[in-house]
């Protein structure tokens, strides 16, 4: 389990706005991403059984940000990203039907939150994940904790501000 989160975890920053105003924190603080969905969809992943990496972050992948962050994504820089942008992944069980791969239940909502100050141990973002989506099944307890399930897989990304994501048309 606790592989599984790291994994799951680490893949947020391949990932995830102020586009809708968050209700539930955990853990330092990071909010859950209400209406995350109705955000500027990045891109998605499907992470399948084949992998190398299936076990710790398989499933379907569907990154957001919000609107305070997507004029640096778009732009490609420049970096840092603005205080108060927020990428979410949304991630999903799939299957196969038809040679299509379709999405199925909710496993975990991942989040990145941009707080400069805030979160400054971990580049300026802080981290949560929800088991199943769910806003009250925070898997992070606290920002020294995203330090390892989290930060260390963002730190190659230092140069594009710890994030996975870039833009494309």
């Amino acid at each position: 389990m606790l592989r599984r989160l790291i994994g799951i975890l680490g893949f947020a920053g391949i990932l995830m706005s102020l586009g809708a105003v968050p209700t539930i924190s955990a853990g330092d603080d990071v909010p859950f991403p209400n209406g995350f969905r109705d955000w500027f969809v990045v891109n998605s992943m499907i992470v399948t059984k084949d992998s190398p990496i299936s076990a710790q972050i398989g499933g379907m992948h569907i990154i957001y940000v919000n609107a305070k962050g997507l004029p640096t994504l778009k732009m490609g820089g420049p970096f840092p990203y603005p205080d108060g942008t927020v990428f979410a992944d949304d991630v999903h069980d799939f299957s196969v039907k038809d040679g299509s791969y379709v999405e199925g239940s909710k496993k975990a909502v991942t989040v990145m939150v941009k707080d400069a100050k805030k979160y400054a141990t971990t580049g300026g973002w802080g981290f949560q994940v929800w088991a199943g989506g769910d806003p009250s099944k925070p898997l992070v307890p606290d920002a020294a904790h995203a330090i390892q399930a989290c930060f260390v897989c963002h730190t190659p990304q230092q140069a594009q501000d710890y994030t996975f994501s870039t833009y494309i048309p």
